[in-house]
């Protein structure tokens, strides 16, 4: 049980770090529009893209900290 657990967590891991990766590159592409443009407009699909790889972060850390939790639960 503790290998399964211990596997789901590397994948958990892994997608925080891709999604964390994707939300950085929104955010620079964000960015790069409005330094080319010269406007303080950002383009609103750039925001959402950005939004969205933040909250699957969120999702992805909350749930493996669930993770840990269980394998700390079961290790005592």
């Amino acid at each position: 049980m503790n290998t399964f657990l211990f596997i789901v967590l590397a994948i958990l891991v892994i997608m925080v770090v891709v999604s964390l990766v994707r939300g950085i590159v929104a955010f620079l592409r964000t960015t790069r529009i409005d330094l080319e443009s010269g406007e303080g407009e950002t383009v609103t699909e750039m925001q959402l893209m950005q939004n969205r790889a933040m909250f699957a972060r969120i999702k992805y850390q909350a749930l493996a900290v669930v993770v840990i939790a269980i394998i700390l639960a079961i290790a005592q």
